[in-house]
């Protein structure tokens, strides 16, 4: 879908030298780059972009400045993109801890539709690290648009779909939507708002926001003014005294009060800005350090318990003793892994064991629908074992069409069993869904109550779309260990990078919190506290009922294998949204637990605080409301429609929106057809859940008649890798033989017509 994406943008930018802007223009047409230097990621956005889609190239001109076009036959198909002109940006940026709340606020205008025609404009919406879209409205002169989350129920109702290219995520960090119907010379003002965390290395946040926006978008006209303004507020909530090192742009203090800091920037420029905004600040320590925050919730909040926010700190960890690490990678190598999924994976393995101490251990076990040993007992991290496993590694192993999951996670449990000084720990790598899922994570919890001081951590990565990427998460979160997810294969080695990076830098291990044993009244969210690492900071979200504790502590197993306790200020707090921060994680991990439990009303809970926070969820749907507006005369009380634009009137919103339908935009539960089917994740075969359910139902029975050997999956993938002439000539052989069996047909039921 990015690549289509991008090709799209390149054929509207030679679309759009066409459009003739006057003499006084400030900036050149827009020119597509040389063959030898062209980038798909060139043409991806880069910052929030608004796209002019056209079909017809006839509509493309200045509404403005009417010229000559020449004649055009034909239509795109499919269509071209032009990046709209941006007339004016706000950036505004709520930094609470690591979690960050966005808000550009931007006009836009349709400058290459004539004013007579019209088209529809798609809304590009790049985000930051672990992006999550949560909400978009837009204004227009007779109409307005905002989505809004719905339960499943309720969306069964809606008979206006969106198609997929409406309404979907270009890439996990890109979210697109499609308005239509809007006319050429339009202005468009537009609210787009999502969530995203800072990154956390050695002490200190960094935040960074997609806004490099390319020199195309920058209005032609001159005169035309061009100011961009950006609001950075940042709450560290526990950490005080906050010390800011690096900003990308001039920004200068608005407010500064403890751990509370405003920086504004505010500039008429030339050009809009050419670097994402980057902010970074520090809350190093030299011990682990922590807090807890107190919040009472809201009126509208349907859960009327306190909420509280634990974080700890791992402060400095230099010159400390590192736990001993027993290290398993169990990796998927099923058909569906073959190619960039499984290098990659080898390559960030051989990265994360060229980490490891001498006198750490480790192993690795291959599976498919058998399961590869690359030594039947646990070797030492020397260069020479090294090296012996990434050529064993780099081996051709029978790679089968199965994937038996529960076997080598079994076997690499019981080779940690017996691991006293160090902390055992598994990394799964899978890009399937299996059946047993639920009988595995039953195993786990088991395992873990029966189990020692220290059980082996399982960190879970899921590769692509067809994994139970909640399966995954939970089996996490049984074992207190860490879950990641590359849902895009440009991710694979990133992401898994990060997770090995974070599972071996543990510093505090068996964390529990002294109030939560002898406290009923208390929820946390997390069934299992997860450890804290070196590479980010722990968050401990949940409910509280009654009084909550005065005093917390926080107990854990150091490096040394010492016990440490830590005391945790409690602090009340009324300026940061606590519901806000943890609305994400709570519903990551009660989505898990309700999948796993099978739990009704977990599911509904889930579903109610999506909507609540606008997060979407495996429980709601995404839905776009038109509104259109009236005309409301000052003389007269009586309302009528806009009759056209440009009326000197008072606009009201009507009352009864408009509801389409966007297409699912969560992973869902896995795919056990694509897993079987061992359909590689990312290729150009995968079919939406929508469209799956559909061709399902439409050829339940039409396979068993028609070929005992063949299935409509495969029939559908042949189809289409047809070329055009064996297409039409596949049509016309199919109208033969319809009319042959019409024929026969008609002379079995009128014998005596013939």
């Amino acid at each position: 879908m990015a690549e289509d994406f991008a090709r799209a943008v390149e054929d509207g930018l030679k679309l759009g030298k066409r459009i003739y802007m006057g003499k006084d223009r400030a900036v050149q047409p827009p020119k597509p780059l040389p063959l030898m230097e062209r980038s798909m990621h060139f043409y991806l956005p880069s910052a929030p972009m608004v796209y002019a889609v056209i079909s017809d190239p006839r509509i493309v001109d200045n509404p403005d400045i009417p010229s000559y076009q020449p004649h055009v036959h034909g239509r795109l198909d499919p269509p071209a993109l032009i990046p709209l002109q941006m007339n004016g940006v706000n950036l505004d940026v709520d930094c609470y801890g690591d979690s960050a709340f966005v808000q550009v606020s931007g006009m836009w205008r349709v400058h290459c539709v004539m004013r007579s025609r019209s088209c529809d404009c798609r809304i590009a919406v790049p985000m930051g690290d672990e992006g999550s879209i949560l909400g978009v409205e837009i204004d227009l002169p007779t109409k307005s648009y905002s989505t809004e989350l719905i339960g499943v129920e309720e969306s069964k109702g809606i008979q206006n779909i969106a198609r997929p290219e409406d309404g979907q995520f270009l890439k996990p960090h890109i979210f697109t939507l499609t308005i239509p119907k809007i006319d050429g010379g339009t202005y468009i003002s537009m609210k787009l708002h999502w969530s995203q965390k800072l990154s956390y290395n050695d002490g200190k946040f960094t935040l960074t926001v997609p806004f490099n926006f390319p020199d195309f978008v920058t209005p032609a006209i001159r005169q035309i003014p061009k100011k961009e303004r950006i609001q950075l507020n940042v709450n560290s909530g526990i950490a005080s005294g906050i010390v800011y090192q690096a900003v990308s742009h001039p920004f200068q203090d608005s407010k500064r009060n403890g751990g509370h800091i405003g920086l504004l920037y505010e500039a008429n420029v030339m050009t809009w800005s050419h670097t994402d905004l980057s902010f970074s600040y520090g809350v190093s320590s030299g011990n682990i350090f922590g807090g807890a925050l107190l919040q009472s919730p809201s009126l509208y909040d349907i859960d009327q318990r306190d909420m509280f926010c634990i974080c700890l700190f791992p402060g400095s960890q230099q010159g400390k003793k590192v736990f001993r690490k027993e290290v398993i990678f169990v990796v998927d190598i099923s058909s569906s892994m073959r190619g960039r999924s499984l290098e990659s994976t080898k390559n960030a393995i051989n990265t994360a064991l060229s980490k490891l101490s001498p006198e750490d251990s480790f192993n690795i076990i291959a599976f498919s629908d058998e399961t590869f040993l690359y030594c039947t007992s646990m070797v030492l991290a020397s260069e020479e074992s090294i090296e012996n496993a990434s050529e064993w590694m780099s081996k051709e192993h029978s790679e089968g069409n199965g994937t038996n999951m529960l076997i080598p996670l079994q076997k690499a449990v019981e080779m940690l069993s017996s691991t006293p000084g160090s902390i055992p720990m598994v990394f799964l790598v899978t890009d399937g869904t299996v059946e047993d899922e639920r009988k595995i994570c039953e195993w786990m919890d088991k395992r873990m109550k029966n189990g020692g001081s220290l059980c082996p951590r399982i960190h879970t990565l899921g590769i692509g779309k067809f994994c139970n990427h909640h399966f995954l998460r939970m089996l996490a979160m049984l074992s207190r260990g860490e879950y990641g997810a590359a849902c895009d294969l440009d991710t694979i080695d990133s992401q898994m990078q990060k997770l090995f990076s974070k599972g071996l830098s543990t510093v505090l291990a068996n964390i529990t919190i002294d109030a939560f044993d002898d406290h009923e009244q208390i929820e946390v969210y997390s069934s299992c506290i997860p450890d804290l690492s070196s590479e980010s900071p722990l968050t401990i979200c949940g409910r509280c009922q009654g009084s909550f504790p005065d005093t917390l502590k926080a107990k854990g197993i150091l490096g040394d294998l010492s016990n440490v306790i830590i005391d945790l200020k409690i602090e009340k707090v009324m300026n940061i949204s606590l519901d806000k921060i943890s609305a994400r994680q709570q519903i990551d991990l009660l989505t898990a637990q309700a999948w796993f439990s099978e739990n009704k009303q977990l599911e509904e809970k889930v579903a109610k605080l999506s909507i609540r926070t606008c997060n979407i969820s495996e429980y709601t749907r995404m839905i776009l409301l038109e509104k259109g507006k009236i005309e409301r005369d000052t003389d007269t009380t009586e309302a009528r429609k806009v009759p056209k634009k440009g009326d000197a009137c008072k606009l009201l919103d009507s009352a009864e929106p408009k509801k389409i339908l966007l297409q699912i935009l969560t992973v869902g539960f896995g795919d056990l057809l694509a897993t079987a089917e061992n359909i590689c994740p990312g290729s150009e075969e995968e079919i939406l859940p929508e469209v799956a359910e559909m061709l399902n139902k439409a050829t339940s029975n039409c396979c068993g008649r028609l070929c005992r050997h063949c299935c409509c999956l495969c029939c559908i993938r042949c189809c289409s890798k047809m070329s055009n002439q064996c297409s039409i000539l596949l049509t016309q052989l199919c109208g033969a033989v319809a009319c042959v069996g019409c024929s026969q047909l008609c002379s079995l039921c009128c014998p005596q017509e013939g």
